[in-house]
């Protein structure tokens, strides 16, 4: 039984895997379909959680007015000399303060998520138009490929040399693997980044965009090569000298 199921599942897999290599680009396009679903999805969860922290957020709100109030309350008693109820309405103002230190947290913790669940969606959806542009950009190769395989064939009737990567066969292999790897690329793209990644890569376009802005200065003349250079390595100096400070305080 178990053979005749290892049988079925290979049989199954090579017609998966001929439907791949027929078509490879509306494969893309359906994963592509799949993660904008997802994301969608993802989307309508977050406004469900949205709502659990505006619940979390409204106990907040009713509870410092709780806790106000029961001070006021508090002062008042002592004031007329009633040490008896004020001290009934001190023990409500503790629990009230307790519960209320409590949603505090909860808060923090439910916006904090909230937070990063919205920079991964709009992070993931940044992915998804680079991978869609990525679609259309295989798409157009591959045709250009076939194109190529067409004048190949040509050539090799008519018994001519064709020079040009047109009269190439070996261009449109070439073609397919990179697309294969293309495959490979984008799958990880659409992997699942975390904050630290993400942050990054905003440091990382923060740090370029600095540098393209001096680069950018010095060709309009609002900045010599030499002003420049000290600037990038004043900047350097100090973001090395911030790092040692904190290497120090750790030690």
């Amino acid at each position: 039984m178990d053979k005749l199921l290892t049988a079925i599942a290979a049989q199954f897999n090579k017609v998966v895997n001929w439907f791949w290599s027929r078509d490879p680009i509306a494969q893309m396009r359906l994963e592509y379909d799949n993660a904008v679903v997802q994301i969608k999805e993802g989307r309508e969860g977050l406004e469900q959680y949205r709502s659990l922290v505006e619940r979390v957020q409204r106990q907040v709100v009713l509870g410092e007015k709780r806790e106000a109030e029961l001070a006021a309350k508090i002062k008042a008693y002592l004031s007329a000399g009633n040490r008896n109820v004020a001290g009934q309405l001190a023990v409500e103002l503790n629990t009230v303060r307790q519960d209320l230190g409590e949603n505090r947290e909860q808060l923090k913790m439910h916006e904090q998520a909230y937070t990063n669940n919205v920079e991964k969606i709009q992070h993931a959806g940044k992915k998804l138009a680079q991978v869609r542009e990525k679609i259309n950009q295989y798409e157009a190769d591959l045709k250009m490929s076939a194109a190529e395989a067409e004048i190949a064939k040509l050539s090799e009737a008519f018994n001519f040399n064709v020079t040009t990567d047109f009269g190439e066969l070996e261009q449109l292999i070439h073609e397919k693997i990179d697309l294969n790897r293309a495959k490979v690329r984008v799958s990880a793209d659409m992997s699942n980044e975390g904050l630290e990644r993400i942050q990054a890569e905003k440091e990382m376009e923060k740090h370029m965009g600095e540098d393209l802005l001096t680069q950018f200065e010095v060709e309009m003349g609002l900045k010599t090569p030499e002003t420049a250079n000290i600037a990038l390595q004043a900047k350097s100096l100090g973001e090395e000298t911030a790092e040692t400070s904190t290497e120090t305080t750790k030690i």
